[in-house]
This record gives C-alpha cells, sequence and structure tokens, in this order.
C-alpha cells in the first residue's frame, strides 16, 4: 500500500510502458507543428531580411519594423491566447494559430510592391551594392508596406500564441515522469524550424538570389507546415486537466486512458478533481485574482524574470540578424549565409541533448550552467573582436565558432529549459493567463532588441553589443540562482498546491528524500 503524501495526495501508480507511449509521441509531434512554425517564421528573417530590404529600397529603421512587428505581435498573442485557451481550450486555441500562420504567410508573399517577381534584379539591388545605390529606390507602395507589415503582424499573433499554448497543452497532457521530455520537443521543433528556415535561405538566396522576389519564396515554404498542424490537431485530445476544470471529468478520463494505463488514469483523474476543487473553491481564476495574492504574484516575477533573461542573452539577435553580424565579422554575404548554418545545426544538437538532460538534471542547475556558458562566450566574442582586428583572415571563422558555441550552450542549457519550466510553474487556473504574461515580457524584450540590433551593431559593433550582452548575463545569474524554484520531477498538481501556499520558496531539493516524498 503506498504512504500518501502529508497533503492527502497518494503516490501515482508507475508509468510502465505500453502503446500509450506511442500516443503521447504522436501527440507531441503534432503539436509541435506550432513550434516548427515559431521557428521558421522567426528564423526566415535571417537570410530573407537582406534581399527584401534592397529589393523594397528600405532603410535600417523600416526594416527594423518589418522584423520586430512580428514579435511586438507575438507579445500581444502570448498574452491574449493564454486566455483564450483558458476559455476555449487548448486544442481549439492550437487550430485557430494553425490558420492564422497560413493567412499571415500569404499576405507576406502577396504584399504588393517590388520588381516582378522571378525577374532578374538591377546590379544597384544584388548583394554587395553600396546602400546609396538601393536605398528609397524600391517599388514599392504604402499599400504594399502596409500590408506587409499587416502580414508579419498575423505571423506575430500567431507565434506568440503558439509559444504560450504548445508547451502548456505538452505539460498538461504528459505523465510528470517524462513532462519536461515531453515539453521540451517544442523548443527542439523551434529550433529545427530555424534551422529549416536557414537551410531553405541558403538554398533559395544562392539559386535565385540575383531574381526578384526572392524572399517572397522564403516566407512561403511557411504555409505547409501550418496545414500540417491545422489537420493533425483536428484529431488530437484536448487537455485532461483543461477538461476537468470544466467539469468535463469523463471526456477528461477518455484522453488519460489514451496517455496511460486504466490504474494510473483513474488516480491521476482523482488527484487532478481534487486540486481543481480546491482552487475552484478560492476563486483563483482572474487576473484581479492573481495579483491580489501574494504568492501568485511572487511566482509571476519570477516567471517575467524568467522569461526576459531567456531573451536577454540575445540569442533571437543571432537568429534573426545572424547573416548580418556574420557579414559584420568578415563574411561575404553567400558565405554568410551559409555558415549561418552553423547555429542553426548547433541548437538543433543542443536541444537533442536537452531533452536526454531534462528529465534527469534539474530546471534551475541547467539555467545556472546555460547563462555561465553564454556569458563567457559573450566576453569571448567581444575580446575575439578586439584582438582580430577588421580585415584579419582569422577574424570571420573565430567568431563563427564562439557565435555556434554560444547558440549550442544557450539551446542546451536555456532555452529548452525555459520553456519546460514556464509551462509547469501556474496553477492550473490561471496557467494560460500567467504564462501569456511572463512571455508577453519576454517577447516585449525580444522586440526591443529585433528592432534596435541593426542599428546597435552599425554604431557599437559587435564589440559593444556583445560585451552588453555579457553584462546582463551576469546579473541574471545572480538572479537565478536566488531566486528560480526547481519543479523537476514534480507532479503539476503538487507543483500547483506549492506555488499557492509559498511551500516551494521553501522547501530545499538537495535531498532524495524530499525528492521521494514529493513524488
Amino acid at each position: 500500500m503506498s504512504t500518501p503524501h502529508p497533503s492527502g495526495i497518494v503516490p501515482l501508480p508507475k508509468l510502465g510502458t505500453g502503446p500509450f507511449r506511442r500516443r503521447i509521441g504522436l501527440i507531441s509531434i503534432v503539436a509541435c507543428f506550432g513550434g516548427l512554425l515559431f521557428g521558421y517564421d522567426t528564423g526566415v528573417s535571417n537570410g530573407a531580411e537582406g534581399p527584401m530590404q534592397r529589393e523594397l529600397g528600405l532603410d535600417n529603421i523600416q526594416l527594423g519594423f518589418v522584423i520586430s512587428s512580428l514579435v511586438f505581435a507575438a507579445a500581444v498573442g502570448a498574452l491574449c491566447c493564454g486566455r483564450i485557451a483558458d476559455a476555449w481550450g487548448r486544442r481549439k486555441t492550437i487550430v485557430l494559430l494553425a490558420g492564422m500562420f497560413f493567412v499571415g504567410s500569404a499576405l507576406v508573399v502577396l504584399s504588393p510592391g517590388g520588381e516582378p517577381i522571378g525577374s532578374t534584379l538591377p546590379a544597384s539591388m544584388l548583394p554587395g551594392a553600396p546602400e546609396s545605390e538601393w536605398l528609397g529606390q524600391g517599388n514599392f507602395s504604402a499599400i504594399g508596406y502596409a500590408t506587409l507589415i499587416a502580414g508579419r503582424i498575423l505571423l506575430g499573433l500567431a507565434v506568440g500564441g503558439a509559444s504560450t499554448v504548445v508547451p502548456v497543452y505538452l505539460a498538461e497532457i504528459a505523465p510528470f515522469e517524462i513532462r519536461g521530455a515531453i515539453t521540451g520537443r517544442n523548443e527542439v521543433a523551434i529550433v529545427s524550424g530555424q534551422l529549416l528556415a536557414f537551410v531553405m535561405n541558403a538554398i533559395i538566396g544562392n539559386l535565385f538570389g540575383d531574381h526578384a522576389g526572392v524572399w517572397r519564396a522564403m516566407f512561403a515554404v511557411c504555409a505547409i507546415p501550418a496545414v500540417c498542424l491545422f489537420i493533425g490537431m483536428l484529431r488530437m485530445p484536448e487537455s485532461p486537466r483543461w477538461l476537468v476544470d470544466r467539469g468535463r471529468n469523463d471526456d477528461a478520463l477518455a484522453v488519460l486512458r489514451r496517455v496511460g494505463s486504466d490504474e494510473r488514469a483513474s488516480a491521476e483523474l482523482e488527484d487532478i478533481t481534487r486540486v481543481s476543487s480546491a482552487q475552484h473553491a478560492e476563486r483563483r481564476t482572474s487576473l484581479r485574482t492573481l495579483l491580489t495574492d501574494r504568492w501568485l504574484v511572487r511566482i509571476l516575477l519570477i516567471a517575467i524574470g524568467v522569461s526576459m533573461t531567456q531573451q536577454l542573452t540575445g540569442i533571437n539577435s543571432i537568429m534573426y540578424y545572424g547573416q548580418r553580424i556574420l557579414i559584420e565579422a568578415g563574411f561575404a554575404g553567400d558565405a554568410a549565409l551559409v555558415a549561418n548554418i552553423a547555429s542553426g545545426v548547433a541548437a538543433v544538437v543542443g536541444g537533442f541533448i536537452a531533452l536526454r538532460n531534462m528529465d534527469r538534471l534539474d530546471r534551475r542547475l541547467t539555467f545556472t550552467i546555460g547563462l555561465a556558458l553564454t556569458t563567457t562566450c559573450h566576453l569571448l566574442i567581444g575580446i575575439a573582436s578586439i584582438v582580430l582586428p577588421a580585415g584579419s583572415a582569422a577574424r570571420p571563422y573565430v567568431l563563427l565558432v564562439l557565435i555556434v558555441a554560444f547558440v549550442f550552450s544557450m539551446q542546451t542549457f536555456l532555452n529548452v529549459a525555459v520553456w519546460v519550466w514556464l509551462a509547469e510553474i501556474f496553477p492550473l487556473h490561471i496557467r494560460g493567463l500567467g504564462i501569456g504574461i511572463a512571455v508577453f515580457f519576454g517577447w516585449l524584450m525580444n522586440g526591443l532588441l529585433a528592432l534596435f540590433v541593426p542599428t546597435l551593431i552599425a554604431t557599437i559593433q559587435i564589440t559593444g553589443t556583445f560585451f552588453l550582452f555579457a553584462a546582463i548575463g551576469a546579473v541574471a545569474l545572480v538572479f537565478v540562482v536566488t531566486q528560480v524554484p526547481e519543479t523537476r520531477g514534480i507532479t503539476l498538481e503538487k507543483l500547483e498546491e506549492d506555488v499557492s501556499t509559498g511551500a516551494i520558496h521553501t522547501i530545499t531539493r538537495t535531498t532524495r528524500t524530499v525528492r521521494r516524498w514529493r513524488r
């Protein structure tokens, strides 16, 4: 007979093996098309922004608005879609996002203006042409620019929604023993989408770089996974925890039986129902209630800090403007487009390593290791850019190696763990709202970087930019070590109780006895 936890929770039966593991795998693959779209749409600008800027004659600020409009819209999408997912359901919200991805891509690709698609570009619009020859010379109307921005905004709303809803959906449907690995697959899908964007950009750019509309072809690829996500999610189950929250216990039990044994499904449903009923009795469902509960406010502020810390490493500056940074390092335009793929490969490899370790290493330990490594890489990049002057034959390759090392460190120890932690930490009734608010601030910081990085690189160059990131990384490291609570190896229901009472901030995770007690 199992010994009950002091709070009344009886440990769940062991997960075991069976066909349900294949079902969990299929569900995660389909849902992760949302992450793939997230990655492709954020990564496609890294390669498409150069041809687009030259063909349309955009200055750096206009380009910054095109790139950052997606990111600022993603902040709004994260906030709004979290609330929608709480009210409407996780699965239906993801289906809606798939439609938004498709329509947003169509608006970008079909935005009027520029040279006739497929025609040979004049020499003034080819890579390497002086800025004075193409700046302001593009055949692009105000309507065309507005349509392009509208498409980017719609894609941003979808990206932000996917960044919030997909991790929550996966976390709520996965058994707690493998929750980190299942939820972390979304981040691997994100970087796989970015790698796909880099590869497609390199192929399309090198084969058709002298033709008009090459950037439109790069954006058009996004429509394919959007269709896959839409069709696939129509056949996927709803989150069992959301179903319980809506009083649909029989439906929730049916889902739990698809992703676990019958014995475990019944025990898990009882646990979810008990905690959900207690939280309903306390009416912990609104933004006002969240902001008047000191423990929920504290965990929300920590989550905002974690989300902003992830962005302030500058990782998305590499993903959005990697080609520009590599050109600044000394690569030629076409060579930079190909070299850019190395960062994508490093991110995917690091993501798979992170998945392997996600349910073996504590989340907070991975945050600490990751920030220590990324900050070190920032310092080394800044130092190398001073020691190796412009024109040095070794400069571009040394900086490329250090940038790839930074991306690898970020993906192995930070990105996957951050998204998993954010999906775990909030109580059920405010999970969509809580992660939406936290991710909103992360996207807001991301947007500011996307808007100003081209100008930052042009003014303080690589050296100053990466020294700035290093200083921020040192502060973030202190924050993580002193403030972030642990979540690995704990059921969502036990986490919910500990967050709601503040116990999560005081119970240590240093002994195996405590770990067994919590399970």
